[in-house]
Order: structure tokens, then C-alpha cells, then sequence
């Protein structure tokens, strides 16, 4: 028997505000909140399902340095470019983490500098 990935955890300075990012860039809705001020994220049909919820937890501590894991997403509905488009109008920035500039990838920035990647692979 093995595990499946159910959550990911992300501390950050303002759970709302990144939790509308990431809410518009992968589609999901708000699944409930703590008294904490923790966001959970995930899809529509919530928690347990095959895509992970994505917990937004604050935090006063500054980001520093490159994350050591990232998120990778794919457009599922238009191609790479027109996605990349996309999540820079949600507010993505793009960020250098050292590549060459030939990868297949984008690499960006949510609103509070977390890197992530934008593949080139379109799902279904």
C-alpha cells in the first residue's frame, strides 16, 4: 500500500490574497478557512480527490532563497503561450532561478515571490 498526496502546505504573509492567486490560476474554489487565518484551496469536489488542496498557512517569517519545492502546472484549455498570458495577468511575475533560457518551462512568481513553473505539456 502507498500514500497518495492529499495537501500542500504553503506559508505565506497573506493567506486571502494568495489563496484568490492560486484559486484563479488553477481553477479551484475555497474550501474553508481556519481561526488561524489558514485558506484551504482545492477543487470543486474538495478534499480527497485525485487533485491535491493546497493549504495556505500565515506566517511572518520572509521568504529567502529559491523555494526547495515548487508547484508545476499545465494549461489545460489553450496552449503555453496563451496560458503564460494568462497567469501574467492574474499577477504572476516571471523570476530567474538560473536557467538558461532554453527550457521548455516558464518559471514565475506568485504574488508573494514563490517560484513555479509553467510546463509546456497541455493536459487534458
Amino acid at each position: 500500500m502507498a500514500c497518495r498526496m492529499s495537501e500542500l502546505v504553503l506559508d505565506c504573509r497573506d493567506p486571502e490574497a494568495l489563496a484568490r492567486f492560486w484559486c484563479e490560476v488553477l481553477g479551484y474554489v475555497v474550501l474553508g478557512r481556519e481561526g488561524d487565518g489558514s485558506v484551504e484551496i482545492g477543487p470543486q469536489e474538495g478534499f480527497g480527490g485525485l487533485q491535491p488542496t493546497l493549504v495556505l498557512s500565515p506566517s511572518d517569517e520572509p521568504k529567502t532563497g529559491k523555494l526547495r519545492l515548487h508547484i508545476d502546472v499545465n494549461a489545460t484549455d489553450r496552449d503555453q503561450d496563451a496560458e503564460l498570458q494568462r497567469l501574467l495577468a492574474a499577477g504572476a511575475t516571471t523570476a530567474d532561478v538560473g536557467q538558461s533560457g532554453m527550457e521548455s518551462w516558464h518559471v514565475l512568481a506568485d504574488s508573494e515571490g514563490n517560484e513555479f513553473c509553467l510546463l509546456r505539456t497541455r493536459l487534458d
